[in-house]
């Protein structure tokens, strides 16, 4: 009856670790470049989802940072002649579009 128990818990084990989200990190992505710092990939926490803020100024992109991201929530808002798009998402690698 044990060894079941094992089984059944292993398998379970096996299907949560498949199903954890996974995002993109990326601290400083400049307009038409790579990832500058950070590339890499987190995977995300109970309550988190991938995150991505886009800076633009005058229309035009100029910066991205991604992260796995607590509480995450869509935003849009203007600061200092800039625009700030705060975007989140929740399937493997969804904050890696441009």
């Amino acid at each position: 009856m044990n060894k079941h128990f094992l089984l059944v818990f292993f398998l379970l084990s096996c299907i949560e670790v498949q199903t954890l989200l996974k995002c993109i990190t990326c601290h400083l992505r400049i307009k038409s470049d790579r990832c500058r710092r950070g590339f890499g990939i987190c995977v995300a926490q109970k309550s988190e989802a991938c995150m991505t803020l886009k800076i633009y100024a005058d229309q035009s992109f100029q910066l991205s940072y991604m992260v796995c991201q607590k509480f995450c929530r869509d935003l849009t808002f203007d600061f200092n002649n800039r625009t700030y798009v705060h975007e989140c998402c929740n399937y493997d690698y969804c904050n890696y579009k441009f």
